[in-house]
């Protein structure tokens, strides 16, 4: 299988909730996502995708929606709180907003989604937190 990799940072906070240390705690991440992309055949000069186009179906939704925004679970008790406090910066995400979750809600939801019609498949997320720790849904 051939496949393209593009990767994007970008900056948000979060707070993962029953978390049994520091995590559970207000706080955020410098992230970096690797999205890799497939499709049944190349274009006709030979690539799954132009890079210039994942960028802007895949890194401008993490810029339009998640970038410099605090993500934080729509089931958690500190959401109305937090909604309250900054109502346009606070995403209330339908997940508890983990590394794997993200990466789990971008495959399954969002490539689906920002991809339809292009024939190009988003088949692996990688979500770094820090340079040491990452995540990553396929």
């Amino acid at each position: 299988m051939t496949t393209a990799t593009r990767y994007h940072d970008f900056s948000a906070g979060h707070r993962v909730h029953n978390h049994e240390s520091k995590c559970a705690h207000l706080h955020g991440h410098n992230y970096r996502v690797h999205f890799t992309v497939s499709a049944d055949a190349l274009d006709h000069i030979g690539r799954i995708m132009d890079f210039g186009v994942i960028k802007t179906l895949l890194c401008q939704w993490l810029e339009d929606h998640w970038d410099h925004r605090f993500l934080v679970w729509r089931q958690d008790p500190m959401v109305d709180a937090l909604r309250t406090l900054d109502p346009d910066g606070v995403v209330a995400v339908p997940f508890n907003p983990t590394a794997e979750a993200m990466a789990e809600y971008l495959v399954q939801h969002i490539g689906p989604s920002q991809l339809k019609g292009t024939g190009v498949r988003l088949i692996r997320v990688t979500i770094e937190e820090t340079a040491k720790c990452s995540a990553s849904y396929e």
